[in-house]
């Protein structure tokens, strides 16, 4: 059998590639894996320790507008647009975001000093939602910048828990941008649907 250095070369360098290769793959996994499977064993924490019953009231500013609700018992239960002008709010849009309030949680908690409140957007936040409670709280979500992977946005609850020089930011769904980004048309119940649901004035005799 005649010896062949050059098949000899290429097997060694097929072989130095696999090890390379196998090598990264093990690193990808043990070490950015182990990374990610520890993040998911950290337990997602609640936003807020309230229920949707116990929100009376709530409002939403941003920069082009602030929306109040308040719930109503009269003339029926439901929620009611009170500015910027007096309507009949739509149970599903408002139900949206008080699911998110009530049952929402924290993807992650980064722990910031204040100067870096502008580097999530929190400085100049994209909105504040402000609800109150039964027992007369008034617990605020400051909503900032998009994560780099635009799946969460940053956010800080007020009022801090603490006084401490660092601060909790939190990593909350993106859904709260877009149930707050509504046109305010959204917001309201369409009348002209609202009137066809209406019963006759025969089927309230039936």
């Amino acid at each position: 059998m005649q010896f062949n250095p050059m098949k000899l070369q290429r097997t060694t360098l097929i072989l130095v590639i696999s090890a390379i290769l196998l090598g990264g793959g093990v690193y990808i996994y043990e070490i950015q894996g182990s990374e990610k499977r520890e993040a998911a064993k950290i337990p997602k924490k609640s936003i807020f320790n309230f229920t949707e019953d116990e929100i009376q009231s709530f409002t939403v500013n941003s920069d082009d507008k602030t929306l109040v609700f308040e719930r109503a018992s009269e003339p029926e239960s439901g929620w009611r647009m009170k500015k910027p002008k007096e309507a009949t709010a739509s149970d599903a849009v408002v139900s949206f975001l008080l699911n998110l309030l009530a049952q929402g949680k924290s993807d992650r908690i980064l722990t910031v000093s204040p100067d870096q409140l502008s580097e999530y957007g929190l400085d100049k936040p994209s909105a504040t939602i402000t609800v109150k409670l039964k027992n007369q709280d008034s617990p605020k979500l400051i909503l900032g910048n998009f994560d780099f992977t635009r799946s969460f946005l940053y956010a800080q609850v007020l009022p801090l828990d603490s006084k401490s020089e660092q601060l909790d930011v939190l990593l909350v769904p993106v859904d709260f941008q877009y149930a707050v980004s509504r046109p305010l048309s959204e917001w309201l119940v369409n009348q002209e649907k609202a009137e066809e649901e209406k019963p006759s004035a025969a089927e309230k005799t039936d």
